[in-house]
């Protein structure tokens, strides 16, 4: 297909190739700025320059479709990189860089001292000032759209993606050449979110190019790695009638939780377009009765809530389990209980793990065991991955009850719904969503790699 026709292409050979030249000067000319102003990152280790390009929300399945297609073969083999549930940008990119969590799973939030709702759409009007930073990872960013084009991406996506190509190629090629450069690029997750698969194999296509084209000019030794903070479902998806069904239940849905009304009060914060809902609880609400409510209603796969410091319960169609984590001195082990069904559909991997004597007599088995049976699970690294969605704090304002919907099923604000055809999500514990991606043009990387273990290998 010719660029033209793409509608997504590159600006032409000529002016790239001229902006690459220009941009070599002034490189040079910010590094021995930088060298002479103490810059506010930390000194590069001994190795080649690496160029660190997050795409958000493309899934492992996506990237090994493309390097079949003949992209990116200059890079070694992907790898699975699995993101945290629910599978959202702040909380992955957070976990993956070690950096603070946001205070909230999506910009409109529950503030749990406040007691009440936090954020929304205001976030994107203005400038990227402190509060509108969700996690010190954006710290780290070399390139990121401008604030508001965070939200018009999802309005306006193709054209979105050509600026964001074009002002990441530029900023890359002014920066200076003695360190790493980090950037991220927003609009491939609206691609797929309006466009699918489609459309988002038009704008790796013009990625493969430019990356073509950086590494030719500023040598083989440059180091290329691309990874994506989460995966996708590809496939239409429709909206979950979570707040009237639990209004027909006797629920009152609140945005505040300080004054008693009287009725089993719920938060729940209708935002993005996920694949999950975070529920919270008021005074007078049980979250274990709120998760059983939920089994009903199409679309829920399951929900999970805390029991006591050191469990989960996890309730669903298919029944009931509790998730119970143990620390022995340096050594985390897990155990999967089903009280009633299997939920999470973990009896083959506990029977495969009491095959290899891999179980104690109280049914725990250790972290690394759990993980090597369940990298490539429906639910990817479950139990340790469900767990920790309540049991770490993966946001500031935790929720009392986590929902994961079923591919092809979201959550969010009704009127963004009436907007767009929503041909794709992310944000259940399902394996397209939680299946990220991490390559590199230099490096072998495992088969799988939990996100909370990513930063070494982006980072060292």
């Amino acid at each position: 297909m010719e660029k033209n026709e793409q509608g997504l292409g590159l600006i032409d050979d000529a002016c790239a190739s001229q902006s690459l030249m220009a941009g070599l000067a002034a490189r040079a000319a910010a590094a021995e700025a930088e060298a002479g102003t103490g810059g506010r990152r930390a000194a590069q280790p001994e190795r080649a320059r690496r160029l660190l390009l997050c795409l958000d929300g493309v899934p492992f399945e996506s990237i090994v479709a493309a390097k079949s297609a003949g992209l990116f073969d200059n890079f070694r083999d992907p790898a699975r990189l699995l993101s945290p549930f629910p599978t959202l940008t702040n909380v992955a990119l957070a976990e993956m860089l070690g950096a603070t969590p946001p205070p909230g799973y999506e910009s409109l939030y529950f503030d749990r001292g406040a007691r009440c709702l936090r954020g929304g759409v205001s976030k994107y009007l203005g400038r990227r000032t402190p509060d509108k930073v969700p996690s010190s990872y954006m710290d780290e960013l070399d390139y990121q759209e401008p604030l508001p084009f965070e939200f018009l991406i999802y309005v306006a996506t193709e054209a979105v993606w050509r600026a964001d190509m074009r002002r990441f190629r530029d900023r890359f090629v002014t920066a200076p050449p003695t360190r790493d450069f980090f950037g991220f690029l927003k609009a491939t997750d609206g691609l797929l979110h309006i466009g699918g698969p489609e459309k988002l194999a038009v704008a790796l296509r013009s990625l493969d190019e430019l990356l073509r084209r950086v590494q030719a000019e500023c040598g083989a030794e440059t180091e290329v790695v691309l990874f994506s903070d989460h995966g996708m479902n590809l496939e239409e998806n429709r909206r979950v009638p979570l707040q009237t069904h639990l209004r027909g239940a006797g629920y009152e849905i609140v945005g505040d939780l300080r004054r008693p009304r009287g009725r089993r009060r719920v938060a729940a914060p209708a935002f993005g377009l996920c694949g999950y809902a975070a529920l919270y609880c008021g005074d007078e609400t049980d979250p274990a009765e709120l998760a059983g409510e939920l089994t009903t209603l199409e679309g829920v796969d399951f929900s999970v809530h805390r029991e006591g410091p050191d469990a989960v319960a996890v309730t669903g169609a298919r029944g009931r389990a509790r998730i119970r984590r143990e620390r022995r001195g340096e050594s985390t082990l897990y155990r999967y209980e089903q009280l009633d069904g299997d939920p999470l559909e973990l009896s083959n991997a506990v029977a495969g793990l009491a095959r290899d004597r891999l179980l104690d007599a109280r049914g725990y088995a250790p972290d690394d065991a759990w993980l090597a049976r369940t990298a490539l699970h429906k639910y990817p690294d479950a139990p340790a991955n469900v767990y920790a969605s309540l049991g770490e704090p993966r946001v500031g304002h935790t929720a009392d009850v986590l929902v994961s919907l079923r591919d092809g099923h979201y959550y969010g604000a009704s009127a963004f719904s009436r907007l767009v055809r929503l041909l794709a999500t992310h944000g259940n514990a399902l394996a397209p969503s939680s299946h990220a991606f991490l390559m590199s043009t230099h490096r072998d990387f495992p088969p799988y790699v939990r996100a909370k273990e990513a930063r070494p290998l982006l980072r060292g």
